[in-house]
């Protein structure tokens, strides 16, 4: 099963929505804003793709961050801020039993996923 996380209102999460429908795939919906996220999974996340790539540093919530606060980010300090303010991570995720995807790409999104 295929679980996507993100924030319901985002448009690439919406282009991730109208492909995953379009192309009969199902899938489960985690929205950050109404289920939050655990520093479990975070940490799972970030010990699997690095902190570098889960970060979203082009978005608003990245750069409102005080500058001490981005120049010491690490693994540890990355866990902390997507667990307070999902909003940073990069969307829409996708988990497939251990595999991640992250963004959206039509073109990887058809290799894979089917």
């Amino acid at each position: 099963m295929i679980e996507i996380f993100g924030i319901k209102n985002c448009d690439t999460m919406k282009k991730a929505f109208r492909w995953l429908d379009a192309n009969n795939i199902a899938y489960t919906f985690h929205d950050y804003k109404k289920e939050g996220l655990d520093e479990a999974t975070a940490k799972a996340w970030i010990d699997k793709l690095g902190w570098e790539n889960i970060i979203n540093k082009r978005g608003t919530t990245w750069r409102k961050l005080e500058e001490e606060t981005k120049n010491t980010m690490d693994n540890e300090n990355a866990v902390h801020i997507m667990v307070s303010q999902s909003s940073i991570i990069k969307r829409p995720l996708l988990k497939i039993d251990d595999s991640i995807i992250l963004g959206f790409s039509i073109d990887e999104y058809t290799q894979r996923l089917r």
